[in-house]
Order: C-alpha cells, then sequence, then structure tokens
C-alpha cells in the first residue's frame, strides 16, 4: 500500500483553470498541468516531471506520492509552506515519449524561500509502470 503524504490533496490552492501554468509551459495551468493532477496519466515524462513540479508549486503532496514509483518513493513527503517553487526550465530529455517505457528529463528549478533563493538542478528518471509514468529517481548537482 503506497505511504500517505502529509497533506491531503488540496481542495484550494490550484490555480485557476485560466490561469498561467506554475510549470512556465506558457500554457493556462487547465490546458497544462491541471488534467494530471486531477487524475489523467502524463503521456510523456517531460509532461509528468512539469505537473511533479506544478505539484510542489502547488504543495500537492498527495500527487508526488501518487507518482513516485513505489520502489523509491519515501515513506513520506513534507512540503515546506514557506518555499516558493518561481521557474522551471527544462534542460533536455532522452526517450520517455509516448511509446517508450523508460526517459530522464533534465531540469533547474527556480526557488525562494524569505530571503535566500536557490535553484535546484538534477537528471531525473523516469519509467512507465502499468500504463502510467512515474518517478523513479534523479542525479542532483
Amino acid at each position: 500500500m503506497p505511504p500517505s503524504a502529509e497533506s491531503s490533496r488540496p481542495a484550494t490552492g490550484f490555480p485557476a483553470d485560466d490561469a498561467r501554468c506554475p510549470c512556465g509551459s506558457g500554457d493556462v495551468f487547465g490546458a497544462c498541468c491541471a488534467p494530471f493532477l486531477r487524475g489523467a496519466a502524463a503521456p510523456t515524462a517531460v509532461q509528468l516531471m512539469r505537473s511533479r513540479y506544478t505539484a510542489y508549486a502547488v504543495g500537492d503532496a498527495a500527487y508526488l506520492v501518487e507518482t513516485w514509483h513505489p520502489t523509491t518513493r519515501p515513506a513520506t513527503i513534507e512540503l515546506d509552506p514557506a518555499l516558493e517553487w518561481r521557474r522551471l526550465a527544462i534542460l533536455g530529455t532522452d526517450r520517455g515519449g509516448p511509446f517508450d517505457d523508460r526517459g530522464t528529463v533534465e531540469f533547474d528549478a527556480a526557488w525562494r524561500e524569505g530571503e535566500a533563493r536557490g535553484r535546484l538542478h538534477e537528471v531525473s528518471r523516469f519509467v512507465r509502470d502499468e500504463g502510467r509514468w512515474r518517478y523513479v529517481d534523479g542525479d542532483v548537482g
């Protein structure tokens, strides 16, 4: 049985469907990450990566648990409400398309917490498991 997130899926806190998506794709939330956070399967690893970034940005720990591969998923996920995810840049992908079963996504994510600012650079690994993309792990650096 999968672990539960520290907080349940937020009823509010999602952007309006006509607002820009937090993932920075340039599309509106309702046409970008919202369908995935509401239960639709992401068709590619990069779309799962974008939706997971959005989940971090809006505090949806339950989605992060659901989309983490069970072999590497932590027992709990605690999100820091003071940490603001500000920008996502996809730097590259390898495989991870609609007909692949594995893929990687390289990204930079900018964050802010009070006066502190930083970036997370990661090459994330994904697998398709039972028809759904799952985050496995990543190399941070």
